[in-house]
């Protein structure tokens, strides 16, 4: 049987003609420190949360609160609704989470779905190259600047949007983005962050808070990877 992700939504959203990002972890913790800044830079709200049997039961406690460690945040203002992960999926969940990923979309008619994928280097490159899904969104990374990739290979839930939103005509954007994989990875994270900001009108990063916040993140972020890392071992065996 196949495992299947439910989303669970707190209000109703109206995000029509908006964009969502992908914070699901790739290589190191970027993309999720960069999504977890810009909620807290950006005035975002709780929206809902997102689960699955084949997710490490865990709850991440913060300000005395306990939360899922998967959750749907949401600035309604810009349209922009954010899908923010503490959990390294494994590898048998990608395609099940990129297609929750256009469903929800679709529901929600999003116009733009980003994510990001990272590229160890060593060579302190500050190249962002984006990969788009169709001829409107490679468009829309000319407009912000950025290279598009011409050959490569992009793996997990980026991959499987890329390729589901060629096929079902869903505006997609991977922005591949270089780290050195060693924590903390606060520049990858403001790189990764400036370069959604030239995709997303109206948003920025702040970057000396952001920098505040990706240190506050990470320790979270390892924990709870940790913290899950036995239970996933025995789920995933």
């Amino acid at each position: 049987m196949s495992p299947k992700i439910r989303i669970r939504e707190l209000k109703s959203l109206d995000l029509e003609g908006g964009y969502l990002i992908d914070g699901f972890p790739s290589v190191g913790f970027t993309s999720a420190i960069a999504t977890e800044s810009m909620i807290h830079t950006s005035q975002f709200e709780l929206a809902g949360v997102i689960d699955s049997e084949s997710f490490p039961p865990i709850s991440v406690v913060k300000n005395g609160k306990p939360n899922f460690p998967t959750r749907i945040f949401v600035n309604e203002g810009l349209k922009v609704g954010i899908f923010l992960s503490f959990l390294t999926l494994d590898q048998s969940l990608h395609r099940v989470t990129a297609k929750t990923m256009l469903k929800w979309a679709k529901e929600h008619k999003i116009g733009l779905i980003i994510s990001s994928v990272a590229i160890k280097s060593s060579n302190n490159d500050k190249e962002i190259i984006g990969v788009g899904s169709t001829d409107v969104a490679r468009a829309k990374i000319k407009e912000a600047g950025l290279k598009i990739l011409d050959h490569g290979t992009i793996p997990g839930i980026p991959g499987m949007l890329l390729n589901e939103g060629s096929m079902s005509k869903q505006d997609v954007i991977v922005i591949i983005f270089h780290t050195d994989g060693k924590d903390p990875d606060f520049k990858s994270s403001a790189q990764l962050c400036m370069a959604i900001s030239k995709l997303i009108p109206e948003t920025s990063c702040d970057i000396p808070l952001l920098q505040k916040e990706a240190e506050k993140a990470e320790i979270v972020i390892k924990e709870t990877q940790e913290e899950s890392k036995h239970l996933k071992n025995s789920m995933y065996r």
